[in-house]
């Protein structure tokens, strides 16, 4: 049975399932993709290792892995090695110093402990084969992307102290980036992380333009 490793794409709002998010996960030497649909706890407890946000309270994941570490036990990798109905299982290959421990998990959780260890993430050709796809688009949007970045490089720069053009769909735009800051960190206080991700989001490009 092969192994494919496998990298955290990303995550959004699921368009099929309300109250649902998709997990996006791509494998590293290749272009297909693996989508699965995730509850909203799962969401944020992945989103948030993503963004490098800290909570001020541990999450169960964090718990998790503060409780191995005590006990001097390492997740070296995850597995997603079975799909069933649609249905991902996933295992976590563990290390407590003298044995390697197999322990079944949920695909969602897998995945947030993974990115809490900075574990790798694999899958089998064959669940690759049987859910893998490839974004038809996706070579469009490469060179979209690539005549886009080449036009930015065309325009003048913004200075970082100049306001950002005000949008209708830009919440932010009439802030500036200290209050920005202030309202991630009450986001953060607050376990706002949708809000919080938002914020960070915002930052990010503004600190790119």
């Amino acid at each position: 049975m092969g192994k494919i490793r496998l990298n955290v794409l990303g995550i959004s709002y699921s368009q099929t399932q309300s109250g649902a998010y998709a997990l996006v996960l791509t494998e590293e030497d290749g272009n297909r993709r693996i989508p699965i649909i995730v509850g909203a706890f799962e969401a944020q407890a992945i989103a948030i290792q993503l963004e490098g946000l800290t909570p001020p309270r541990p999450l169960t994941h964090d718990l998790f892995m503060s409780l191995a570490q005590s006990f001097k036990i390492s997740l070296i990798e995850v597995v997603i090695h079975k799909l069933e109905e649609g249905v991902f299982f996933a295992k976590l290959l563990c290390d407590n110093g003298k044995d390697m421990i197999t322990i079944d998990s949920r695909t969602s959780d897998a995945i947030a402990l993974a990115l809490r260890f900075v574990c790798p993430i694999f899958t089998t050709d064959e669940i690759m084969e049987k859910a893998g796809v490839v974004l038809d688009f996706e070579e469009g949007e490469k060179n979209k992307k690539q005549t886009q970045e080449a036009e930015l490089m065309e325009k003048p720069r913004k200075k970082a102290s100049e306001k950002i053009e005000m949008h209708e769909d830009n919440p932010y735009s009439y802030l500036d980036n200290d209050e920005i800051q202030k309202m991630l960190e009450d986001a953060i206080n607050h376990e706002d992380y949708e809000k919080a991700s938002s914020l960070r989001d915002e930052l990010n490009k503004r600190r790119k333009l």
